[in-house]
């Protein structure tokens, strides 16, 4: 007779569960990363309990760009020393993060918190299109850098915003390709992005 496989307390089902919902952890890496958290320190599991809570409690969108903040400005919007007359659109804060790693801008941004899908229902009033236009409008910015991913969907959402803004005096380009049609910013190397970013076209 097989003995029988000892229960799993409920609490430790349940981080288990909650782990593997998360993108790209498997059922086996959520067993793992809670086996891990029962065996260090418990000022380290806490640390990490109170990281979580503090960027649901603490954490926004910038009220200008919509770039993660902890308060009405992000950093960047605050920085003094940005390129004013700049301004580069991308689909997530992600992208943004890419960019900025690559050290190759010193512009402003501001994050459209997606991009259109009809497939998936997301339409341009999901996305914050309309206050970019009214960014754009004030004639602040010399240039429009469309930073949407290289596909269907993201050369069809600069598409439309260069459309809703013929006519406004302003230049618009696009990342050049040196980002391989089809692929997504936030996994292309730093080396990529700056040649993307220096050899950008009108759009």
């Amino acid at each position: 007779m097989v003995d029988a496989v000892p229960e799993v307390s409920p609490v430790v089902t349940q981080l288990i569960q909650q782990l593997s919902r998360l993108p790209g952890i498997g059922r086996k890496s959520a067993e793992r990363i809670a086996y891990h958290l029962l065996r260090v320190p418990s000022e380290e599991a806490m640390a990490l309990a109170d990281a979580i809570r503090r960027i649901k409690e603490d954490v926004r969108n910038c009220d200008v760009c919509y770039n993660l903040s902890e308060g009405e400005l992000c950093a960047i919007c605050s920085d003094s020393a940005r390129d004013t007359g700049l301004l580069c659109v991308v689909e997530q804060h992600r992208d943004l993060l890419a960019i900025e790693q690559t050290g190759a801008y010193r512009g402003l941004y501001h994050v459209l918190l997606g991009r259109i899908a009809p497939l998936e229902g997301i339409g341009p009033e999901h996305l914050t299109i309309d206050v970019l236009v009214q960014r754009v409008k004030s004639g602040a910015f010399r240039e429009l850098i469309m930073a949407t991913n290289p596909t269907v969907e993201g050369d069809a959402t600069a598409l439309y915003i260069s459309n809703l803004l013929t006519g406004v005096p302003v230049r618009i380009t696009r990342l050049a390709r040196g980002i391989t049609s089809g692929s997504v910013i936030e996994f292309a190397n730093k080396e990529m992005l700056t040649d993307a970013l220096k050899g950008r076209q009108e759009l």
